[in-house]
């Protein structure tokens, strides 16, 4: 347990004093005087502020984490007087380099009391002429101190803010970027508003000790900010708009605790320094606690007040209390002062052990001769039964436990255990006695995408593509991905921050127009990138903060060579805006007001006739040169017709498709009035994609049926010939010719599987790219080969060497879970309802199917020796199976019932133990030769892994409450190297990080990429450690990365 204690002392006076400022971790002062402060690490300490404006100096611990920041402000620059002189120099900031934009966050957070000189060599620092004035202000320096609410949400506690501008922050706009990490917005942090409603566009109206309010919308909410449980209080620092002194949320441990503090000021009412909320054990009975609330002003004594706990842990003559760490708590003051950030206390009756220190760990069984132990056993025989109301377990009783290592005083104390939040609640993790050592320096290596398997079909439109290379162009979660089939290599386009909603190409070929979907934050919000085919350089971006949702539909106009830009919002308006790309500038925009807009382009032979299309929608657009549109509605609610493609003729007519399988035929009267020439049915069910190939023969493809046609546009639309997709393959979504510009009749097929083929009407159709067509959320590694498998809500299981495919089985049932066989004879999926699937890795021949539960088997694994196989399913029960030698046969021998869905799964190395982790993220193990949970997490402390896939325990606690990432995120997946050196995380975020392993600090930094919107569902590294293979969940993709040297 960390213990966090804030010092005073005296300063001494001398010309070693600083006039108004601030030293950090032993700055040397100008007059030579001054000695560095030298921590354990042999650096320089950077844990000392000194403050000589009143005389005092506040010491803060070296692994204090973002609490501290949020109160007292950022890491604060060292400065130091120069020499009798009265100038002021900066050197380099202690706080250690954050990585990607959490760097820049948290390096301009920092703060000074005066304006700092440069010196010689320094960056200097740009400033606009006209505010020289301004500068020279002293009052314009004067740090200012705001609070920030959430806009529409009374009961959120405020975020204070202490600041500088034009130091600290230097705009609104990094402000606002500032708040987006702070606070959970949907869209991030856009507009600032003043209690009453007003927006502030600039910094300079932001006034000290002021409340305002954040939002992502345009809107202001009215609300009783500041207010929670009918009482008004303030953020800390006690700014409000009331008199009356206001409770502070973080001195309130009443509160904090989850106990409400009276509403009323009256005598009745505890003091936030007066009581406290702590949780008292046992400890002759670790299953025996309570939490209550200890006032500390009581005139009882303290040993009074002793006895008094132990009779409510149903002890006799309790006399000491004991932190975690063993010392012995022999007052108020000390629980007031000394133990402040102590919650659990341990309650003993008379001395215990050979001193006061001993501690109420777990102690050796080398004293069994002490009468202490007779007590023990008397009283675990006689203990109630626990009721439903009482805690749950966090150890058992001493004499219930059997183990083979006992733990001394000094090896419990060796290393204190740390606590971490998860989803609101704190975890208590156990250090072994021997791990190695902390290292917060990030990783030497760094990911690089090599190969991304599978394409987008399942909820797309118009999303394939050949280019003047050959190469199919498509996308792919947030990548753009170009495959050349010839040379069997790929190329990726990784800009975007989340997920291509939309594509198109330029005439040219060879730029491309990509519109993304919007992020949680500032950062991550939609917009429009234009970028090179060739050198995949990114040429211009723009639309960011004009688009709510993402972007529905992008089109570049035909005539002016691609000068404009179409965009469509995929918000509740679905606003159609037009761009000069090349500039950036918006020429005009209009709501369509359509709820299902699925597509929108421009007319071959006019640019400022625009056409829109979707669910009982089609429209055209005229727009005129004030940038305003003419609007006419060719089809119009409420009617039925689902509009699902255009395409244009060689004379401009407009040919559409729809969702009943129809294909119609408009044309433009003297008047300039469009009517229909035609139509027909051309598919049983609806039509996804329409091509006009360039001799006028059109090609349709049906999503139901499954059947690409052929049309002749020249003949009054005679067909031509059609042609029947396989059902493995799914229906079509996409149809481009291999070769535009020739009549060879190839053409390429993407379908809703996510599969693309190639072939013609004439010959059969193969397969060129696979991957599964659902939620893929199986992923298993080979113990000693390049091989990889997945499995997902598809029912196919695939073999992968690489970027090939080696086999693919079709099963039964929905799989979620995958894992090979040691040897790596057999592959064992899980399946969503309690089944058991064992496969031939050879050839992916089903040799086994066992009903194992109801309930979906979320986590299996087989135990180092493989001759057993444990399965954690969605009840919360473990299933244990015996396996034959060559891993085909499988017995039910035991099953160990739990409560919490299970989500992941470790064997320990000897096979005796496993860890799960549950949906909850609660950290169980499991004695597998008792069959029964282990409740002690210090007798499991020392155990050995076989596999690390938890993401909790302490050898990984530090990817949780990261500083350099909001502490907000939900480490979904982790996977450790084979070396023992490397750990891969994937969070709810969409974020990869690569980690050292240990990973044992929050201050741990790391190498990230982001090619996800939503979660990572899993993530492996490859037997060699040369390759990282990630899954999507959701979106069914699937990622092989390369590590290379950083």
């Amino acid at each position: 347990m960390q213990q966090y204690e804030d010092q005073s002392q005296d300063v001494a006076p001398g010309d070693h004093s600083v006039v108004d400022g601030v030293v950090v971790g032993g700055g040397v002062s100008g007059s030579g005087q001054g000695e560095p402060v030298v921590g354990m690490n042999g650096g320089v300490s950077s844990n000392t502020l000194a403050v000589s404006g009143n005389g005092t100096s506040a010491e803060r611990p070296a692994d204090s984490d973002d609490d501290y920041d949020a109160e007292i402000g950022s890491p604060v620059r060292n400065l130091v007087a120069n020499g009798g002189g009265g100038y002021w120099r900066s050197t380099a900031a202690s706080r250690p380099t954050s990585p990607g934009a959490a760097m820049a966050d948290n390096a301009s957070e920092t703060s000074s009391m005066m304006p700092a000189q440069p010196v010689v060599g320094s960056r200097p620092k740009s400033r606009a002429d006209g505010a020289t004035s301004r500068y020279s202000n002293l009052s314009y320096w004067r740090a200012r101190k705001v609070v920030f609410y959430k806009n529409g949400d009374p009961f959120f506690p405020g975020v204070e803010f202490r600041f500088k501008p034009g130091r600290d922050i230097g705009s609104l706009e990094s402000l606002l970027d500032k708040l987006s990490l702070r606070m959970d917005l949907p869209r991030g942090a856009r507009y600032i508003f003043s209690m009453d409603g007003d927006r502030k566009l600039r910094l300079d109206e932001l006034e000290d000790g002021a409340s305002y309010v954040v939002s992502s919308y345009k809107a202001f909410k009215a609300a009783s900010y500041g207010k929670k449980n009918g009482i008004w209080y303030a953020a800390p620092g006690g700014q409000g708009g009331w008199n009356k002194t206001p409770i502070s949320r973080k001195a309130s441990i009443v509160e904090a605790d989850g106990v409400q503090a009276p509403a009323g000021a009256g005598s009745g009412t505890i003091k936030p320094s007066s009581g406290r909320v702590i949780r008292i054990i046992n400890n002759m009975d670790h299953t025996v606690q309570c939490r209550v609330l200890l006032n500390l002003r009581t005139s009882q004594p303290f040993e009074e007040v002793l006895e008094d706990l132990g009779q409510v842990l149903k002890m006799n003559g309790a006399k000491r209390m004991y932190t975690v760490a063993g010392q012995e708590v022999r007052s108020f003051s000390q629980l007031r002062n000394e133990f402040a950030d102590v919650d659990t206390f341990y309650l003993g009756v008379g001395p215990i052990g050979a001193g006061p220190n001993m501690s109420p760990a777990r102690r050796s069984r080398s004293r069994a001769g002490m009468a202490q132990t007779t007590v023990v056993e008397d009283l675990s025989k006689n203990r109630r039964a626990r009721s439903k109301s009482r805690p749950r377990v966090l150890y058992a009783p001493e004499n219930e436990i059997v183990r083979n290592t006992d733990y001394t005083l000094l090896e419990v104390l060796k290393e204190e255990p740390v606590r971490v939040t998860i989803r609101g609640l704190r975890r208590t993790f156990y250090p072994p006695i021997h791990h190695a050592p902390m290292d917060n320096s990030p990783p030497e290596k760094k990911m690089q995408l090599d190969w991304v398997y599978g394409y987008r079909g399942t909820d797309s439109r118009r999303n394939l593509w050949v280019l003047p290379t050959g190469e199919l162009l498509y996308f792919v979660a947030a990548v753009a991905v170009m495959y050349d089939r010839d040379e069997e290599t790929q190329r990726h386009y990784v800009g975007h921050t989340e997920d291509i909603q939309c594509m198109d190409l330029h005439p040219s070929r060879e730029m491309v127009a990509s519109g993304q979907r919007a992020g949680r934050n500032r950062k991550t919000q939609a917009h429009i990138r234009i970028w090179s085919t060739e050198t995949l350089q990114t040429l211009y971006v723009f639309g960011m903060g004009e688009f709510e949702v993402g972007v529905a539909a992008v089109a570049f106009s035909q005539l002016n060579g691609g000068s404009y830009v179409l965009a469509v919002d995929a918000g509740r308006e679905s606003i159609l805006s037009v761009w000069q790309w090349q500039w950036g500038h918006l020429l005009g925009k209009v709501a369509t007001l359509q709820e299902e807009l699925t597509g929108a382009a421009f007319h071959p032979l006019d640019d400022n006739l625009l056409i829109t299309h979707g669910k009982g929608h089609l429209t055209f657009w005229n727009r005129r040169k004030d940038g305003f549109f003419e609007r006419t509605d060719i089809i119009k609610p409420p009617s039925r017709t689902f509009i699902t493609s255009l395409q244009f003729e060689q004379d401009g007519d407009v040919v559409t498709a729809d969702s009943d399988g129809f294909i119609t035929i408009y044309s433009v009267d003297s008047d300039g009035a469009y009517f229909v020439r035609m139509e027909f049915e051309a598919h049983n069910k609806g039509i996804s994609s329409l091509v006009m190939l360039s001799e006028g023969t059109l090609l349709s493809g049906g999503e139901k049926d499954r059947k690409i046609a052929a049309w002749d546009s020249l003949q009054n639309y005679k067909r031509i010939t059609d042609t029947k997709l396989p059902e493995s393959a799914g229906g079509v979504r996409s149809i481009y010719p291999q070769r535009p510009g020739r009549n060879d009749g190839n053409i390429y097929v993407g379908t809703t599987r996510n599969n693309i083929l190639e072939g013609s009407l004439q010959r059969r159709f193969n397969q060129v790219v696979f991957g599964h067509g659902r939620q893929l959320w199986g992923l298993a590694v080979h113990p000693d080969d390049e091989l990889f498998a997945t499995a997902g809500h598809d029912k196919n299981i695939a073999l992968w060497r690489k970027h090939k495919l080696i086999w693919s089985t079709q099963v039964a049932y929905e799989c979620v879970s995958l894992t090979f066989h040691p040897f790596g004879v057999a592959l064992a999926a899980g399946s969503t309802e309690g089944h058991l699937v064992v496969l031939n890795t050879d050839n992916g021949a089903p040799v086994a199917t066992i009903r194992v539960c109801g309930s979906p088997l979320n986590c299996l694994g087989y135990n180092p020796a493989g001759d057993m196989m444990a399965i954690g399913s969605q009840n919360g029960s473990i299933y244990l199976f015996r396996v034959s030698r060559d891993g085909f046969s499988y017995k039910k021998s035991n099953k160990i019932r739990g409560t919490q869905p299970l989500i992941q799964m470790d064997w320990s190395s000897d096979s005796n133990y496993l860890q799960t982790v549950t949906a909850d993220y609660d950290l169980s193990f499991w004695d597998i030769k008792s069959l029964s949970p282990e409740k002690s997490p210090i007798a499991m402390k020392d155990v050995k892994w076989y596999t690390h896939n938890s993401t909790i325990g302490f050898m990984v606690h530090g990817m949780w409450n990261n500083r350099f990432y909001p502490m907000t995120s939900i480490v979904i997946t982790a996977n450790r190297a084979a070396a023992h050196d490397l750990l891969v995380a994937g969070d709810a975020d969409g974020y990869i990080r690569l980690f050292r392993y240990p990973c044992l600090s929050p201050k741990a930094e790391y190498n990230e990429e982001k090619v996800y919107s939503g979660q990572v569902a899993c993530a492996r590294f490859m037997f060699n450690d040369r390759n990282i293979v990630t899954v999507g969940g959701t979106d069914a993709s699937l990622m092989l990365w390369e590590l290379t040297e950083d």
